[in-house]
């Protein structure tokens, strides 16, 4: 590459929810000097909750009622959606507090085919503003303007009244180094990826009270490794396992509560511990300059061992594959199908990334129309993170009333 990068691509570097995979090394030696070893990827953006709904709820979603943004949260939930056809827009600045050109933006349709089948689409792109390129001496080059996109495809389909599954495919692309793309071998990397996901909710009678309890389990972005080089460059992209549930009660006729909680995972190799040198400033290496493994496994592995062997490889053992876990609670009270107020709370152990932040948000329902907002206070006041907006807008269609919306939660 002809220059260093600065600006809005350092920051969303350092301050994804996963560390991007450009900088790993020196991360994970810098993590490791603060006692921690977080997980490396390319792409995070895959990652990131891009709708105001799941957002507010502290990014719990694999258990929630079906909506338009279940694509992203458990494809399996679109073959219960209530409406005919609908799409969404979601908007959200990203990293507001230190630049302004950075943003987040998630297009969804779905259409349900007949009583047990849906099908979706769904567009997401990351602009990552633009950002000054210099050469080796410090001088400025050109501004450059670094992006990245995904579009998945969604089936999904009722395995019975109460249970379904579905499937998506993505294909990924992303271009991190602007219009000099192609110069000394940097190009714009592509992936291909499918999402997995099982839904099953039951209705049950709680205090007197008509309720609904639900299950998820979504296996996202399982595919093959990205390159902006060669293939002997080549880097994990997020697969992640989100196991979760939703309980559902109808406080009386008009109004109604949501209580959700999500786990999730990364289905991605543990970063191991070198062995480092005497005097503890870089890593030993072997005869054949191989930095040399002092606990934990080697990361350069294939797909299907990397991902699967990522439930046993943390270099500490059991204890830290434990710290790999990332929890989510969230709430959601709605009045007359008409508002909602949500709130909720995300978890993710220091050692791994030390993303920790309390969520809110409202939404209204109009007819065929609706609009959600989402608002981020991280627990670490300052945290670049903090003051996250995201806002969704949203139409729905049901066939049944003659081009009329009704919408449900």
């Amino acid at each position: 590459m002809r220059g260093k990068v600065y600006g809005g691509l350092l920051t969303v570097i350092l301050l994804s929810p996963v560390v991007l995979s450009a900088q790993n090394t020196n991360a994970q030696n810098i993590s490791a000097q603060e006692g921690g070893n977080p997980i490396t990827v390319a792409v995070p953006f895959l990652s990131f909750a891009p709708d105001s709904r799941g957002s507010a709820m502290g990014d719990a979603g694999v258990a929630t009622s079906p909506d338009a943004y279940s694509v992203h949260w458990n494809n399996a939930k679109l073959a219960f959606i209530d409406n005919d056809l609908g799409f969404s827009f979601s908007y959200s600045p990203w990293l507001g507090n230190i630049v302004d050109d950075m943003s987040l933006n998630y297009l969804t349709f779905y259409k349900r085919i007949d009583r047990l089948q849906s099908i979706g689409a769904t567009l997401r792109y990351f602009d990552l503003g633009e950002i000054q390129l210099t050469d080796d001496q410090g001088g400025f080059l050109e501004l450059e303007n670094p992006r990245e996109a995904a579009f998945d495809a969604t089936y999904s389909r009722k395995l019975s009244e109460r249970m379904s599954i579905g499937v998506t495919g993505r294909f990924i692309w992303s271009n991190l180094s602007g219009n000099i793309t192609g110069a000394t071998g940097v190009n714009a990397g592509t992936s291909v990826a499918v999402d997995v996901g099982f839904y099953y909710t039951q209705p049950i009678i709680f205090s007197g009270r008509n309720s609904e309890i639900s299950f998820g389990a979504h296996i996202s972005n399982l595919g093959q490794k990205i390159t902006y080089s060669d293939e002997s460059n080549e880097d994990f992209i997020p697969a992640n396992l989100r196991l979760g549930m939703a309980f559902k009660t109808n406080l009386d006729a008009y109004n109604t509560l949501t209580f959700a909680f999500d786990v999730n995972k990364l289905m991605v190799p543990s970063p191991p511990v070198y062995l480092q040198t005497a005097d503890g400033l870089s890593d030993s290496t072997d005869l054949n300059n191989n930095k040399i493994i002092a606990s934990g496994k080697s990361p350069d592995r294939a797909l299907l061992s990397g991902t699967f062997g990522s439930f046993g490889d943390a270099p500490d053992g059991f204890g830290e594959e434990l710290k790999e876990l990332m929890f989510s609670v969230g709430a959601e009270y709605w009045y007359r199908d008409v508002f909602a107020l949500r709130g909720g709370y995300f978890h993710e152990h220091a050692e791994k990334g030390d993303r920790q932040y309390f969520t809110a948000g409202l939404g209204f329902r109009y007819q065929v129309f609706g609009v959600d907002f989402s608002y981020l206070i991280p627990t670490d006041q300052g945290h670049p993170l903090g003051d996250t907006l995201r806002l969704s807008l949203i139409f729905s269609l049901d066939k049944e009333e003659s081009g009329q919306g009704v919408n449900t939660l």
